[in-house]
């Protein structure tokens, strides 16, 4: 005799921080709440770096306490590197209220906090659960399941969040997916022992470093509180695969080439695979449906520059489980007006910053020695993950940058 379909009121599929945050705040409405999540964690994630702005979400999940218990690498801004020169922006010095300071996260631990808060809360979570269809019937989705040991089952929601990043699991069985207008680039990444020295180093900032030669080439330096970091390259996918060497090879050849990067980084020990990722940036052609929202990285992913990955996830998760209840509670929400509008804000705001860092336009804002203390807090709103705050005039119109990058062009 087959087991009876279970009901919920919600399954969400992934348990990142998009899940973990939409699911204990679904839950606190009193929300029957399942996460499916493919894998087992602790597991590695890259996207280490957190913005401020995810704070107010950790804050409204009831998991910042625990996140703060758990001696992360404090955060307080950002700093970019190209040559000689250098330059910073301290999130505390911003024009939008709201936090100013954060933590860079091993993602491994840090997800694993959040799924374990949003369990105690009451969440039910199923580690090492696949999703591998989801159906529509007359007023909810039927999705079926297979664990890592073979059952195979089905459950009932009247809703179902898709928080699976990467795996992007709606996307590709709904037929969603579209390519990013974005140019093709790759990534490769690992952690170090970092044996940083220096007393000029700064590691309550994440580094941001230009390579000297190729300005669409760039490096993250992300530092956690126990002697280790996050060290990665971006550049265009053609360039990274024209280079001879191994992965590890490549990286440290890349690094040597990094000018005030080399020099920091001369004691660092290489102990982790080096892992690369490719044609990262995706889009969608919705970002929600009949009793469906993609959240996150499931939606869109941009870059990896501004470090908006885990702020977008979060913001999105707030911003669907708000919508979610309307719909649940027998209201009929208009989720472009209520959710993809309002989320794409942000997006449109980090999209043309992302855009204006690899034609220039974003470093020429970067570097010059010219801007206003005003025009630098509204930056740093934006660069501390407030992209969401229209108050701020390069959030309400993004293209003013292209105005911005030619007043500095001349320093």
């Amino acid at each position: 005799m087959n087991d009876p379909i279970e009901q919920f009121d919600v399954v969400v599929i992934g348990a990142g921080p998009a899940g973990a945050v939409s699911s204990s705040l679904l839950n606190q409405k009193g929300y029957r709440i399942l996460v499916l999540e493919k894998q087992h964690f602790p597991r590695f994630s890259i996207g280490e770096s957190l913005l401020p702005q995810c704070m107010t979400y950790l804050e409204q999940a009831n998991m910042l306490e625990a996140v703060e218990a758990s001696a992360f690498q404090y955060k307080n801004g950002a700093a970019f590197s190209r040559g000689e020169e250098y330059e910073y922006f301290d999130f505390r010095e911003k024009f939008s209220a709201g936090w100013g300071t954060t933590f860079q996260v091993q993602r491994d631990n840090f997800d694993k906090i959040l799924a374990d808060e949003a369990q105690k809360q009451g969440v039910q979570i199923r580690f090492g659960h696949t999703v591998i269809a989801c159906d529509p019937l007359t007023d909810k989705r039927q999705l079926s399941v297979q664990s890592d040991k073979g059952k195979c089952y089905q459950v009932h929601a009247k809703f179902v969040l898709d928080a699976s990043g990467f795996g992007r699991v709606l996307p590709k069985m709904l037929n969603l997916e579209q390519a990013s207008t974005l140019t093709p680039r790759q990534s490769i990444f690992t952690h170090i022992q970092d044996n940083i020295v220096l007393p000029e180093y700064d590691r309550d900032k994440i580094l941001i470093t230009v390579h000297p030669l190729h300005h669409e080439v760039w490096y993250w330096l992300i530092p956690f509180s126990n002697g280790r970091a996050s060290l990665g390259v971006v550049a265009p996918t053609e360039l990274l695969e024209a280079m001879p060497g191994s992965p590890l090879d490549n990286l440290q050849e890349l690094v040597s080439q990094g000018g005030q990067l080399a020099h920091i980084l001369k004691n660092a020990h290489y102990d982790t695979q080096v892992r690369t990722l490719g044609s990262y940036s995706c889009n969608v052609t919705s970002l929600y449906g009949e009793n469906y929202a993609l959240l996150g990285n499931a939606g869109e992913f941009l870059d990896p520059i501004f470090s908006s990955g885990v702020t977008i996830a979060m913001t999105s998760a707030s911003l669907a489980a708000t919508t979610v209840h309307r719909q649940l509670s027998g209201e009929q929400p208009d989720w472009e007006s209520e959710y993809a509008e309002p989320l794409k804000t942000g997006v449109k705001t980090f999209k043309e910053f992302v855009e204006g860092w690899y034609d220039q336009r974003f470093q020429n804002v970067v570097f010059s020695k010219t801007k206003s203390d005003d025009i630098t807090r509204m930056i740093s709103s934006i660069l501390a993950g407030y992209a969401w705050d229209t108050k701020n005039p390069y959030v309400k119109n993004p293209s003013r940058l292209s105005t911005l990058a030619q007043l500095c062009q001349g320093d």
